[in-house]
């Protein structure tokens, strides 16, 4: 079946639900996690709680937590702790995240920040060559020790669970130790991703040994187990998580860091990493304050700094308050979203950055009057030219004005999503990675998970010479992502919660989403399932290939916008992200949805399920 096919049926499914977000396929838990793999759908609606993201087994096993009395922070723990078994190239404890969170009792949104940070020794030209200063090269740098942060996803889990959930760490990681155990079957897409990798996995002893049983690629329909993981996973529930920072696991992380584990004959270096056993000591989760911005009366949470996702959604939509976008003008519409997108993506480069190094203006930002003064570069007769330089939040009398920008920076692709609900209205949006898809290629022997490469979304040189970089790397600095888990309220109650994996790109697939779903009358379904572009202050728009089949790209180019297929990146398709949502209808169910085929097709799973 086609995507164009796959995407019809979810539309025809859900054209006339009724939502609490308007301005004004049932559900399957499948059978048990294993080595049967459970039943999918993009869409599931009903009552009691509900879970939806990329894979089936990690969905199941969050469902079975909320069946059971856990709320959404636990459900949400157990869904990723699965999805570091069965998506192990894009999520795992050798990584990090955002987590968002609403609680139904005091109506108020909180996040952690479990972003990975820089060892202590690393400096601004860490990634530069010592005796030219040029940058490393890029390949180079993602598959070494010196890529790797310091993971903060168990930092997170355990820092969710002790402040908002009921499960203990060891309750909540069980099942997916037993998945581990067990396995699950390989699909096509696991496939091909461990086959876009195998040049690196086979460079990495234990790599080579987890991720190619017996020196070949995993079969279609063969049951893949990861017993490291699973003693892994257990020895985190008997010692508890902080042995990840300052017991066995740890020494196990800083060793493979600075000595990597390369395999014999393999052309070329693996620059070990400057980790040291004090860098995971010292790390923290901190819960900090989201940002805010308003759309159509209703209140949109992101996560602040050291992620850029909420600023430039948030920037993007205060642009388009600016403009009638609607379905009455679909090219109109797609042209308002690409410039403010553009707008975003030049403003965000120059002034989100850590903000326990830099100062990150993010109100101003986020301020109408800022909005107002970029808005005014928008011509609804002709595109703007990229790169676009940023305007100053500081001095925004000064931001109309459309000079000479700097390059998009680089940043990896491999991330996944997730989010939950309960019965009680807890609500739960969490992004998760190991940045780019297979992190650095270096597998911690004997404890089955890869480490990140998320140090690589530094900029390893100032983007604009002679301009104050924020990005830059330094010692126990996290680096900018593009993750934008977000929550929508509306009059202090949830509506609708969404993110998306894909670097960069996540900004903008939150954006559109959200565009066409509060502008253009797509219900949720109809607005994950919908064709893509992705402009990011490039002189080309990304675009996939359905987007590209629309009707409007020609009035689009007409206007100036110039077109390029989507890279290949985490899967052998052309794709932009990979949505996950949830949103609360009026009469009290909700409706979860996935993507429909990006990716695979992900999984929307509820309690408690309406026919």
């Amino acid at each position: 079946m086609s995507r164009r096919t796959t995407a019809a049926a979810v539309l025809l499914a859900t054209a006339a639900a009724l939502t609490a977000c308007s301005h004004e396929a049932p559900a399957d838990g499948g059978a048990p996690a294993g080595a049967t793999p459970p039943s999918k759908h993009a869409v599931a609606i009903g009552r009691g709680g509900a879970v939806s993201s990329v894979n089936p087994y990690a969905s199941k096993v969050g469902l079975d937590i909320l069946r059971h009395g856990g709320n959404a922070v636990d459900a949400a723990v157990g869904t990723a702790a699965a999805l570091g078994v069965v998506e192990p190239y894009s999520a795992g404890i050798g990584g990090g995240g955002y987590l968002v969170r609403y609680d139904a009792r005091t109506h108020r949104v909180d996040t952690v920040d479990g972003r990975e940070t820089a060892p202590s020794r690393m400096r601004a030209d860490s990634f530069t060559d010592p005796g030219t200063g040029e940058p490393m090269d890029p390949s180079e740098a993602m598959d070494s020790g010196l890529s790797v942060g310091v993971p903060g996803t168990v930092k997170t889990w355990q820092e969710a669970l002790k402040r908002w959930g009921t499960l203990s760490f060891a309750k909540a990681v069980e099942p997916s130790a037993a998945l581990a155990d067990k396995g699950f079957v390989v699909n096509e897409e696991f496939r091909a991703q461990t086959e876009m990798n195998e040049k690196r996995f086979r460079a990495v002893d234990p790599t080579r040994e987890l991720f190619l049983p017996g020196g070949r690629l995993p079969a279609v329909g063969s049951t893949f187990r990861n017993p490291d993981l699973a003693r892994t996973y257990r020895l985190l529930a008997q010692q508890g998580p902080d042995t990840l920072y300052t017991g066995r696991l740890a020494r196990d992380i800083v060793h493979t860091v600075q000595h990597p584990p390369a395999a014999e004959g393999h052309e070329g270096t693996v620059t070990p990493g400057l980790m040291r056993l004090g860098d995971l000591d010292s790390y923290t989760a901190p819960t900090r304050r989201p940002v805010h911005s308003t759309y159509h009366g209703l209140d949109l949470y992101g996560m602040g700094p050291s992620t850029s996702g909420g600023i430039a959604v948030g920037e993007a939509l205060n642009i388009l308050k600016r403009f009638s976008v609607s379905n009455g003008d679909k090219a109109q519409a797609l042209h308002h979203y690409l410039e403010a997108s553009r707008i975003a993506f030049a403003d965000r480069n120059r002034w989100v950055g850590d903000p326990s190094t830099v100062h990150v203006p993010s109100d101003k930002m986020l301020s109408r009057f800022f909005a107002k003064d970029r808005a005014c570069l928008i011509n609804p007769h002709r595109a703007l030219n990229s790169p676009l330089a940023p305007g100053d939040p500081n001095h925004s009398d000064h931001a109309c004005s459309a000079g000479k920008g700097a390059r998009q920076p680089h940043e990896g692709t491999s991330t996944t999503h997730l989010v939950t609900s309960d019965r009680w209205g807890n609500v739960v949006s969490y992004t998760l990675t190991i940045e780019q898809t297979g992190g650095s290629a270096i597998t911690v022997p004997d404890r089955g998970f890869l480490l990140n490469n998320e140090l690589t979304d530094f900029d390893f040189v100032p983007v604009s010479p002679g301009t104050y970089d924020p990005n830059l790397p330094g010692p126990g600095k996290r680096p900018r992502s593009s993750m934008s888990p977000t929550i929508i309220l509306k009059n202090g109650k949830p509506c609708l919660t969404v993110g998306s994996p894909g670097g960069a790109t996540i900004i903008t697939t939150v954006l559109q989403t959200l565009v066409n779903r509060l502008d253009l009358g797509m219900s949720l379904p109809q607005a994950i399932a919908a064709p893509r572009a992705s402009q990011r202050n490039a002189a080309q728009t990304e675009a996939e290939p359905d987007f590209l089949a629309l009707p409007e790209r020609k009035a689009l180019e007409r206007l100036g916008h110039s077109f390029v297929p989507a890279p290949r990146t985490f899967t052998p398709r052309p794709e932009i992200g990979a949505a996950t949502g949830i949103e609360f209808r009026p009469d009290g169910t909700v409706l979860a949805a996935a993507e429909p085929v990006r990716r695979g097709g992900g999984s929307a799973m509820v309690v408690d399920p309406v026919h």
